[in-house]
């Protein structure tokens, strides 16, 4: 299956946000809610299992100067073995242009036992924009093994790279459970802020090293990421 959908966000001139365009196609289906504080919500809701081995999926944001938009999920995504042979790909890319503010805050992927999947999100931050994104992978539903899944994190702040990230784990990945990676852990993310109005905090690691916080340069920003035993833990590491 191949999907695509887009979301445009527009200042509205009234220190509010208008969405001028909301399309999707299944499974990539969007459904604003009302906003609140000026914000309004779009969340993605999923017209179909998945995603399937094969299946090619694609979301692109804008948000245009001074506008703010927050993207939820209603659900987590369960990538799933399809087409023996066959990889599905999710691609997500924002553009956030100065001044403006985008919360993606999506819902876990599991990586099912026999999929084979790529998450792949590009973010371009003009300077002055603002960020909060949030990734969350869980390897394997309860009781089985994870299949392969890639995600892959680029994200570029006043058209220089600020965060180049990738992650690979299952039977394709050697060593992606061991001390080096996951370290047995089953679930892992990451949340990067990104705020020009504050300064990027500094490093720190704690719950036994199963959380660090980083700054980065070249950006007003600050990278969590953590690691679990499940995924309702991992989320209270990643709420920072």
């Amino acid at each position: 299956m191949r999907a695509s959908a887009r979301m445009v966000a527009r200042a509205d001139g009234r220190g509010g946000t208008a969405l001028v365009e909301v399309h999707g196609e299944t499974p990539l289906l969007l459904r604003q809610t009302p906003a609140r504080n000026g914000t309004p919500t779009v969340y993605v809701v999923g017209g179909a299992a998945g995603p399937l081995a094969g299946d090619d999926l694609r979301l692109d944001i804008e948000v245009g100067p001074g506008a703010a938009v927050r993207v939820q999920t209603v659900a987590a995504s369960v990538a799933l073995p399809g087409r023996p042979g066959a990889v599905s790909r999710m691609v997500v890319r924002a553009v956030v242009h100065a001044g403006a503010t985008l919360h993606w805050l999506p819902e876990q992927l599991v990586a099912a036992a026999g999929c084979a999947h790529l998450a792949e999100s590009r973010v371009e931050l003009a300077a002055e924009a603002s960020l909060r994104w949030r990734d969350e992978l869980i390897c394997g539903r309860f009781g089985e093994e994870p299949g392969s899944a890639v995600v892959h994190t680029s994200v570029d702040y006043d058209d220089r790279p600020l965060l180049r990230q990738s992650l690979a784990v299952g039977p394709h990945a050697p060593g992606w459970a061991g001390p080096a990676v996951l370290g047995g852990a089953s679930a892992t993310g990451s949340l990067l802020v990104v705020d020009p109005s504050s300064p990027a905090q500094p490093a720190q690691v704690w719950a036994d090293g199963a959380v660090a916080r980083l700054p980065l340069a070249d950006g007003p920003a600050t990278l969590w990421t953590a690691t679990a035993l499940d995924a309702h833990t991992l989320r209270t590491h990643l709420t920072g």
